[in-house]
């Protein structure tokens, strides 16, 4: 999304652009398949930022002039409710923050003028600044929410839709975070993320973008401090005035040849994610089953770390595509997104067999957390997939197949190379919205200039 968004921008100004993509889909992280007869989506769960065209000021808004697309564009259907579920205590939330709001002040009355203050701040914070360090957010949540159950209910959402670190974030991408989900809201493009690849691919190709799919690149090579030829894995040698790489900047920095040090300092990702999908003979809410996503914590303590098994069930998230405000005829079929934490390493180095294997153990398991929300929902499942660390390692390239990259972000989009930038997962806005930004912010910055 974020070299799409790039290229776009380079693009509406004449530069000579060309993006590789080393599948035979665009996407990355947000893209689309169909297996088996069925459709399926990864990545997308829902787009955040939701607000009205009249809205000028809001993230969603700005990105749409940037690229010079309409807002009736992207024929957004906003989500039903959503619910961050703990024990004993849950919080509903829609696309009206005034919900949320009244939800903290029944469930939490002690601290609401806190959470109050907590908003005011987020809502005056210069969260999209390219430049700051890494302020950790607890610490500033706690200086305003006291209640540790309250602090871990705002941030389950955030985290699991937007965060690199573990058990802890960056602030201002919690107040990224906080503004696109909480105060803005989820929606869903009607025709999923592949309505929005279309677009972006038609305004590039208008704009005379060139773009080469199964090109994956081989290697940077560098003299001094610039990269001087992109060595492509057919053997083709390209060169250019600038590169923008939205592989990850320690993606990126091994792709160097010679390899900088900074290749072997900067910390990778560690958080990755097992997802399976049912697909249902029938939308989820003919079995009462309402709720657009659900956030849950099976522990009262939130646990966003590595987990030391395969994949931790504690916590999840529960997505339902079909519940948003869409046209009956949107979907043929139901659908049942359910995403856990999960390490890296022992689904990496699995046998073939090995792996079949622990995929059907987890799919069991899901089936019995499946079951928690739509009562034997065995005998109306006629599909499923999963992804695992080893799918995002496969097709995104990320190291440890960590989603949102290295908790270290290159917010200025810079590395030790004067032509060579990152946008995208590791220079830190997340998420569809997030990504689009990141792209046109870095060409605006240093390709436009």
């Amino acid at each position: 999304m974020a070299g799409l968004s790039a290229g776009i921008r380079l693009a509406h100004y004449g530069k000579r652009v060309c993006i590789l993509e080393q599948h035979s889909l665009v996407g990355g992280l947000n893209s689309y398949y169909r297996r088996h007869g069925h459709d399926f989506e990864v990545g997308l769960h829902a787009m955040t930022n939701f607000v009205g065209p009249k809205e000028k000021s809001a993230p969603l808004n700005k990105l749409l002039r940037q690229l010079r697309l309409r807002y009736d564009d992207l024929a957004l259907c906003q989500q039903n409710y959503s619910l961050v579920r703990f024990p004993d205590t849950e919080l509903r939330f829609s696309n009206d923050f005034a919900e949320l709001e009244a939800e903290v002040a029944r469930h939490f009355p002690h601290e609401i003028d806190g959470f109050r203050g907590l908003v005011h701040l987020v809502r005056d914070y210069n969260a999209f600044s390219l430049s700051g360090e890494f302020l950790p957010a607890r610490e500033v949540i706690e200086e305003h929410v006291r209640d540790p159950l309250l602090q871990d209910m705002i941030l389950c959402p955030l985290m699991f839709y937007g965060n690199a670190a573990e058990d802890d974030m960056d602030f201002s991408q919690f107040c990224i975070m906080f503004r696109s989900i909480f105060l803005e809201g989820f929606c869903r493009p009607r025709g999923g993320v592949r309505h929005i690849l279309d677009l972006l691919l038609t305004r590039y190709r208008e704009s005379d973008g060139e773009l080469r799919m199964n090109c994956g690149v081989e290697e940077l090579g560098l003299t001094g401090d610039r990269v001087t030829e992109v060595r492509l894995r057919n053997g083709d040698v390209l060169s250019a005035r600038s590169v923008l790489s939205t592989a990850g900047f320690v993606e990126t920095m091994k792709l160097c040849d010679p390899l900088p040090d900074v290749a072997r300092t900067h910390p990778p990702g560690q958080l990755s994610f097992v997802e399976t999908i049912f697909v249902l003979d029938r939308p989820p809410a003919d079995f009462g089953m309402d709720s657009t996503i659900v956030f849950e914590s099976s522990a009262s303590k939130l646990h966003y770390a590595r987990p030391t098994s395969i994949v931790d069930q504690r916590s999840m998230v529960v997505c339902v595509p079909n519940n948003f405000d869409l046209p009956t005829a949107e979907f043929s079929e139901g659908f049942l997104r359910i995403t856990h934490l999960a390490d890296y390493e022992p689904w990496c180095r699995m046998e073939a067999d090995e792996y079949q294997d622990a995929k059907n153990s987890v799919l069991e398991s899901e089936l019995e957390i499946a079951e928690r929300f739509i009562p034997d929902v065995r005998s109306h499942v006629v599909c499923t997939d999963m992804f695992t660390p080893r799918s995002i390692i496969r097709f995104t390239g990320h190291i440890h197949g960590a989603v949102y990259g290295s908790p270290h972000k290159s917010k200025d989009g810079l590395t030790p190379f004067e032509n060579l930038f990152v946008c995208g997962t590791d220079q830190g806005f997340l998420g569809i919205i997030g990504s689009l930004m990141s792209g046109a912010s870095i060409a605006n910055a240093y390709l436009l200039r």
